[in-house]
């Protein structure tokens, strides 16, 4: 440990208190209108493509913050864990974005074709600082949230799904019990780094969190608006 600063026992799970400090974020993301118009059915296909698009994007990097986050992991189990799960990020894009652009009539090919959008670029380059420039639970807090807010959306969706089929796909992919126990791990090892960390490590990282839980709100909502470069 490179600071003076004592590990103090934790009262209580350090995701405890990580979820407690994004539940307004949590909340508006359930209430936006493009989650919202996956349950009802109502989100235009325009919104729903630019998503796809923007996701592709998006988990490139993820992957790489990923294969980052392995190399640092102290533990030889989360090393193999984090580079699986960067080769899974791979493959999302590759299979389940391809077979979406494929029903909205495009392909993989457009997709990455298209210009990163200013919230997917904006996202994307903090996840990768963060994760080259600080600690291993530096870069843990701040992947996490893509981990965790879906598996809590696809949770929540699921009792609702959708009347389109192409959207009730999508809840079920992110509800399904798969995903929902890869990222309880991640969660669990969230504990645990926090659990051996200053009380400075758990602020900084906490930090990380939010930031990224709402670069998740802003790039459901950039794709609602269909957002783009204004100049």
């Amino acid at each position: 440990m490179t600071t003076s600063e004592s590990v103090v026992p934790q009262a209580r799970p350090y995701s405890e208190e990580l979820w407690e400090a994004i539940a307004p974020t949590y909340k508006a993301i359930l209430d936006h209108p493009f989650i919202r118009g996956l349950v009802e059915g109502t989100l235009p296909r325009a919104a729903f493509r630019h998503f796809v698009v923007q996701d592709s994007h998006y988990l490139r990097d993820y992957a790489r913050a990923l294969a980052l986050c392995a190399a640092k992991a102290p533990r030889e189990e989360d090393v193999r864990a984090f580079a699986s799960d960067a080769v899974g990020a791979i493959a999302a894009e590759q299979e389940m974005h391809a077979a979406f652009m494929a029903d909205l009539g495009g392909s993989a090919e457009q997709a990455a074709g298209q210009p990163v959008g200013p919230t997917t670029r904006a996202y994307t380059s903090y996840l990768l600082a963060t994760v080259y420039g600080g600690s291993f639970l530096d870069g843990l807090a701040a992947v996490l949230p893509c981990y965790w807010i879906y598996a809590r959306v696809g949770e929540a969706l699921l009792e609702e799904s959708s009347p389109d089929p192409l959207y009730r796909r999508w809840i079920a992919a992110y509800g399904d019990e798969t995903f929902q126990s890869v990222v309880r791990r991640v969660v669990s090892l969230a504990d645990h780094a926090g659990a051996e960390a200053t009380g400075g490590q758990r602020a900084r990282a906490l930090e990380h969190f939010v930031t990224t839980s709402r670069y998740e709100w802003m790039f459901w909502d950039a794709a609602w608006r269909q957002e783009s470069w204004p100049v």
